[in-house]
């Protein structure tokens, strides 16, 4: 079973002709800011708490018109129509989808935002770029980056429109911190600090109460039938195929059970390793060498890596350290007053910077009133991810956060993940040929099977 089957004569035409004919948005000045010929049509795939809140936003832009919600799970798809379709008026404008082909099949979509388990995140925009489709998805980007180079040459072919949800390149204090450092303003970089929150500070009650002296139990392996509300077999997709627990489909089974996803090692590193590279201007490329370690859990069913302490050496000599919150806050703490568990700090030979969610803080606090000029590097000014990636759909140009920026960031956590999971101390990587040097081991967990009968 191909994950995307859709034949779409446009499609066809488009590609025949070396050109896929994309959806034509109407300006403004001709029908108005709300003429329903100008709106984005939108699908939501994925209708959990990410997806609720990702279209939530999508929803609120007067130019986006939702027509389709899909999830395997009967009771979010439902849900999130019915908020919709009362949003739009009553009705049944928005409809639920159980099964993502049925969705693309539209050609009455223009995009589509996927908000789903990470192992689907690939597959779904790869069949949504072969349907002519325009996409947001969340982070990380997947489980294979055998499977996300995949996706980068469907994108160069069919010309979609890519956005990489990491959210933070479209808040100010994330661009002025890497303008800072584009600019010189802390000197020449010689090392930066990127960390993140692990599994041990995210999984409600875990060591708490260990008992036995065998560490933490991370998640219940207790098997019993899927609900009635759920399409289990799709659920799983191209994952190998495991007895169903209730812990398995929640929130923290798919973020930490390494059939669909890699931890928070990925799902949580991309942010502050996104913004290291877009500080470092390295969109286009990733360290190449690696040094470190980090643990597994012992027991439960979850087994992503919940700890991680990584050297990672760029070709120019910048070292990056990056770490799990429990390693990362003795060391940021030495230079900054205000912990948070997740963060980036450029270090140079003139000071500091460093960025999270809640501010922006500097060696200097005279660095934080610096104006950046008209002729040094001003980096894109987003009003949001959503609205960038809508801007971007109609004028065909890149997004904040584009393919490249997304598998390049994804690149490092995986390294890491491969490294730490093979035992090793050190590895080494080729940019350029995005491979491993000299392990063949290694590269083979570049890739991942899919689960029979589905299929790139």
């Amino acid at each position: 079973m191909s994950i995307t089957n859709v034949n779409r004569r446009d499609l066809l035409k488009g590609a025949a002709a070396g050109a896929i004919a994309l959806p034509t948005i109407v300006p403004s000045s001709v029908f108005g800011a709300e003429a329903p010929s100008k709106r984005i049509h939108m699908a939501q795939l994925g209708c959990g708490g990410r997806g609720s809140a990702v279209s939530g936003g999508f929803v609120r832009h007067a130019d986006v018109q939702y027509l389709a919600v899909c999830d395997p799970f009967k009771s979010k798809r439902d849900r999130l129509a019915d908020r919709f379709n009362k949003k739009y008026g009553g009705g049944k404008t928005v409809k639920p989808y159980a099964d993502f082909r049925e969705v693309l099949k539209r050609d009455d979509i223009d995009a589509v935002a996927i908000c789903t388990q990470d192992h689907w995140h690939v597959p779904l925009a790869l069949a949504a770029s072969k349907s002519g489709k325009d996409m947001y998805v969340e982070k990380p980007l997947g489980v294979s980056m055998a499977w996300a180079k995949e996706l980068r040459k469907s994108i160069k072919r069919y010309g979609n429109i890519f956005q990489y949800g990491t959210q933070q390149r479209s808040g100010r204090q994330f661009r002025f911190a890497c303008e800072l450092v584009r600019n010189g303003y802390i000197g020449e970089i010689k090392t930066i600090d990127a960390w993140c929150p692990d599994i041990d500070s995210q999984v409600p009650n875990i060591g708490k109460k260990w008992g036995d002296g065998k560490g933490p139990e991370y998640g219940k392996n207790v098997k019993t039938d899927a609900p009635a509300d759920l399409n289990y077999d799709l659920w799983i997709g191209p994952a190998p195929m495991k007895p169903y627990t209730p812990d398995r489909c929640r929130n923290w089974g798919t973020y930490h059970i390494y059939d669909y996803a890699l931890g928070f090692i990925a799902g949580w590193g991309a942010h502050p390793l996104d913004i290291a590279q877009w500080g470092m201007n390295a969109d286009d490329t990733c360290p190449i060498a690696y040094e470190g370690k980090g643990s597994l859990p012992t027991r439960g069913l979850y087994d992503t890596i919940d700890s991680w302490d990584v050297y990672c050496t760029y070709a120019c000599g910048v070292k990056m350290r990056f770490m799990g919150h429990r390693v990362a806050r003795p060391v940021v703490m030495k230079y900054r007053k205000r912990w948070c568990g997740h963060g980036t700090t450029f270090h140079g030979t003139k000071g500091w910077i460093s960025v999270d969610r809640g501010g922006i803080y500097a060696s200097d606090p005279k660095l934080l009133k610096v104006k950046i000029g008209a002729n040094e590097v001003n980096l894109i000014t987003s009003r949001g991810q959503d609205r960038n990636f809508l801007d971007s759909i109609k004028s065909r140009q890149p997004t904040i956060n584009p393919v490249e920026s997304a598998i390049r960031s994804d690149t490092i956590s995986h390294i890491a993940d491969i490294m730490i999971r093979q035992g090793k101390k050190t590895i080494k990587w080729d940019p350029k040929k995005e491979d491993f040097v000299g392990d063949s081991q290694a590269s083979r967990m570049l890739t991942r099977p899919l689960r029979a009968p589905w299929k790139l």
